[in-house]
């Protein structure tokens, strides 16, 4: 309720300028701080790691089959059309390529993502059906986002992570863009030539505060399930230790062969489960 406020205040204060400026400036503190989220700093420091940069895939993947689905189902929508460029900015097959690369074939059954995630594509589904003209919220807080940093964060994920190559950065490339800065300005110049009423447009803007609040949420769940999976793993490193101190008296074994085939058994399939955890 508060950002609805918020939001609604901006948009009166500004009330002539173009939909593009109106969204800027009422996301402009949540802009700020999803840059200033562990996950994004790793990335502006250099220092993302591949578990960062796959769970983020997956997370992306989910969002972009949301968004593209409802792009695609209402691209006939007088506030969709306008901003409806699937040849120069669908991230979908770009996404698949890169899941592909580092997760294998089988990469769909291997997606994990956070409720964080899951809220977000919900969320995009919801307008898609209910309020259509408010996708150009989510689709200029993406698209336009990830077209601005794309070049420069595919580079810094390249170094960070020491590829030798391009592949599994499809992600950042745009093929269809020959020059970013021209686009974004054709873009802007389209999304201001969507006609919506005063409610529409507040609630657009209301929506572009809400797609900025999901991203960060995403962020930091991310951030919070690579915690845990690190911790997971310390602990087992922590916990391995005393297996060297189980001793079974040299008798039994002796008696039992099946025991000692069990106890095997047993070893493995702990080494087994542990590495699930691995990235």
């Amino acid at each position: 309720m508060e950002t609805e406020k918020t939001t609604q205040t901006a948009a009166e204060q500004v009330t002539d300028s173009d939909l593009s400026e109106l969204i800027k400036k009422v996301t402009k503190e949540s802009h700020i701080r999803a840059e200033n989220t562990e996950l994004m700093l790793s990335f502006q420091k250099s220092k993302v790691t591949l578990p960062q940069y796959k769970l983020l895939l997956c997370s992306l993947y989910e969002i972009y089959q949301a968004l593209e689905e409802e792009m695609d189902r209402n691209s006939n929508h007088p506030g969709v059309a306008p901003i409806y460029f699937p040849a120069e900015l669908a991230r979908l097959e770009a996404l698949e390529k890169d899941l592909e690369h580092f997760y294998g074939q089988d990469w769909r059954e291997k997606i994990v993502v956070p409720a964080a995630t899951k809220r977000y594509c919900h969320r995009i589904r919801q307008i898609g059906k209910e309020n259509p003209e408010f996708l150009v919220a989510h689709a200029y807080t993406r698209y336009l986002g990830d077209l601005s940093g794309g070049q420069v964060l595919g580079r810094i994920a390249q170094k960070s992570m020491g590829l030798k190559s391009s592949e599994g950065l499809s992600f950042f490339a745009f093929p269809g863009v020959s020059s970013p800065n021209l686009f974004k300005q054709l873009y802007r110049s389209r999304m201001n030539s969507v006609e919506l009423t005063e409610q529409e447009r507040n609630g657009v803007l209301e929506e572009a505060v809400r797609a900025f609040e999901f991203n960060i949420q995403v962020f930091d769940d991310l951030q919070e399930m690579l915690s845990v999976t690190e911790n997971t793993l310390q602990n087992c490193s922590t916990h391995s230790k005393p297996v060297q101190t189980l001793q079974i008296p040299a008798d039994i074994i002796k008696i039992s062969p099946l025991l000692r085939m069990v106890l095997g058994i047993f070893v493995a399939l702990a080494t087994v489960s542990m590495g699930l955890y691995a990235f």
